[in-house]
């Protein structure tokens, strides 16, 4: 019985309002018994899925607002108010169903991406192709994505090139041109082109299927204002019922006690704050950033200091070796090839970048042994029996072995141009430095200007990398300050002494040392494509298209999310004080009022959907 009330709720709906309309013919026509009946049986059909919806909050002892409607329409019955009765059982039933719907176009952002899920791979043995369900696909397995085919999982390219639509991940709709050992995302699309990938991430461990759960999880989140609202209906309901009942003692009418009892109904008010963060969190999925849910949009619309890491954050991530200057009498491809396999243990952009410039030279690296990564200043290992050291100056200095003046010359004259050096040592004596520079990422002025402009007072650099590097960055970007050579827990230290000023603190960043950072920030953040798991699972917000200006959108977002659900509050609580008022005064009436208070729901909902279609744009023409 249960479940075909809800299956054919729609039913039952239409079937009401068709009830009243024949009602109110045979009212005009003079047949009042007979209206009564029809009325009568309009309110009985319309009121059994709104009296059990009131039955099972009552079991979960919560006072919903269905219970409020329920005793009215009793009430109504009881004084024969049949009129009143059948249209506010009716109005509460369609009300719901337009509820349903505008609420599900709120959701179409996490819809689209559950749709745009792949469902089949094509996996290779030998020459033999074999289409299988992507639950089968193991790490390891060779793939073949032709055109037009979707990728079914996270992977690297082995063979071909294409155009790759990964809008589905980082919310840019332009391909991006992909080829021999870039790094590929399940449900991407090839447009044109064809390639083969080895799976590195398969099932719930792909970037596609974290951020369905990122979203899903982010919108059942509650910000502080939704939590508040449940709390306070839980309260507010039966004091209805209270105020109901002294109204009647006071004006012993017992219509107007109903009346009271529906129209204060806090449903728009409810309603209004949750349907806020579902629209603005679908909002940033659909433009590839992920916010983790009301929470987060509620603090992060409080941040007024920006915090950033330097590479692969403020900068493209994508280092060049730009010279190999050799201190001691050693063969430059000897030196190259030691240090970058060396270097193959490292998840750090400095290393990663020495390791691939050896393998563009044609060198074929080897694994090092009794490998130990220092964090933040570098790493030592065994490579070839000889004993390599690959760092920074600090560790050079910690491991005893010396930078001569010229060494040191070259190096600082190197890092005024923006270079990063990293000196390499063998066998305790420095062989020789690497010289790496990175670009800053063209979007980078263009969305610290916006984030000022939306209120962030103060933006700041903590970096590993040395103070000339730094400098030569934050003096292009016109940064407020920052600070150079750091370890993990010197940006920790950091960011909490900002905090202890005052400041609503949101941290960037991309890599494994910045998570520590990343979680103490009121706001974390991370740079999706390229950055680490553990970096993506510590923020609260994810740039899945690693540009910056996702980050001024995120920003933009939460506070325009923020102003929306205050929007709808303030709608809400207006509307009740006005109905209220009205009722007391004689001037709203069961229907008419019934009418309104739905309204005011819809209001609060269709207010909330344009933030669905929300950009930076739009807000920039608001300030």
């Amino acid at each position: 019985m249960i479940k075909w009330i809800h299956k054919y709720k729609n039913r039952i709906t239409a079937l009401s309002g068709f009830l009243i309309a024949v009602g109110f013919a045979l009212k005009t026509l003079g047949y009042a018994v007979a209206t009564d009946y029809v009325l009568v049986l309009a309110t009985l059909i319309a009121v059994v899925p709104i009296m059990h919806k009131a039955y099972l909050a009552l079991r979960m002892k919560a006072f919903s607002i269905e219970l409020l409607v329920t005793i009215a329409v009793i009430g109504a019955l009881f004084i024969r108010e049949y009129t009143e009765s059948s249209v506010v059982t009716f109005l509460f039933l369609f009300g719901d169903f337009l509820e349903a719907r505008t609420l599900e176009k709120t959701r179409s952002s996490l819809r689209s991406l559950i749709d745009m899920a792949p469902q089949a791979a094509i996996v290779l043995h030998g020459t033999d192709q074999a289409v299988v369900p992507v639950e089968e696909v193991a790490v390891g397995d060779r793939l073949l994505i032709k055109p037009g085919g979707k990728i079914p999982v996270d992977g690297i390219i082995v063979k071909g090139q294409a155009a790759i639509n990964e809008a589905a991940v980082t919310g840019e709709a332009i391909p991006a041109n992909k080829s021999l050992d870039d790094k590929v995302f399940s449900g991407t699309l090839v447009d044109d082109g064809f390639i083969e990938m080895i799976a590195e991430k398969v099932g719930d461990d792909t970037t596609f299927a974290k951020i369905i759960e990122l979203v899903e999880e982010a919108q059942e989140s509650k910000s502080k204002a939704e939590r508040f609202l449940d709390a306070f209906a839980n309260f507010y309901t039966p004091a209805i019922v209270v105020l109901s009942v002294i109204v009647y003692v006071w004006t012993r009418d017992l219509h107007l006690a109903i009346t009271f009892l529906v129209i204060a109904c806090p449903g728009a008010l409810v309603i209004g704050a949750p349907v806020s963060n579902v629209a603005g969190i679908g909002n940033g999925a659909k433009y590839g950033v992920l916010v983790k849910g009301g929470e987060v949009m509620d603090r992060f619309s409080k941040v007024d200091t920006l915090v950033f890491d330097k590479t692969g954050t403020l900068t493209k991530g994508k280092p060049e070796v730009t010279d190999i200057h050799i201190v001691s009498a050693i063969d430059r491809q000897e030196l190259l090839l030691l240090t970058a396999s060396a270097e193959r243990i490292s998840e750090h952009h400095l290393g990663q970048t020495i390791v691939k410039y050896a393998h563009q030279q044609g060198l074929a690296t080897v694994a090092p042994k009794d490998a130990e990564v220092i964090k933040g200043h570098g790493l030592k290992a065994i490579v070839d029996n000889r004993h390599l050291v690959v760092g920074n100056r600090k560790l050079m200095a910690q491991s005893g072995i010396s930078i001569n003046e010229a060494a040191e010359s070259y190096a600082i004259a190197r890092e005024k141009t923006g270079n990063t050096v990293v000196f390499a040592a063998i066998d305790g004596t420095l062989a020789g430095l690497f010289s790496i520079a990175d670009q800053i990422r063209a979007d980078a002025q263009q969305a610290l200007a916006e984030m000022r402009r939306n209120g962030i007072e103060q933006i700041i650099m903590l970096t590993g990398d040395n103070r000339h590097t730094a400098q030569v960055v934050a003096e292009q970007l016109g940064l407020d300050a920052f600070h150079a050579e750091l370890l993990p827990a010197d940006k920790v230290r950091f960011v909490k002494q900002l905090q202890a000023n005052g400041a609503v603190v949101a941290m960037a960043g991309d890599g494994i040392n910045d998570a520590p950072a990343i979680a103490t920030a009121d706001i974390g953040l991370a740079m999706g494509e390229g950055g680490t798991d553990i970096s993506m699972e510590t923020a609260d917000v994810v740039l899945m298209a690693d540009k910056l200006m996702q980050f001024s959108h995120a920003y933009s977002l939460s506070k325009a999310t923020m102003r929306n659900m205050k929007q709808n509050i303030a709608i809400a609580v207006a509307v009740v004080i006005f109905l209220l008022a009205g009722v007391l005064l004689g001037s709203v009436h069961l229907a008419s009022g019934m009418f309104i208070h739905e309204a005011s729901i819809l209001a609060v909902i269709l207010n909330a959907m344009r933030l669905i279609g929300f950009n930076r744009k739009s807000n920039a023409d608001q300030q």
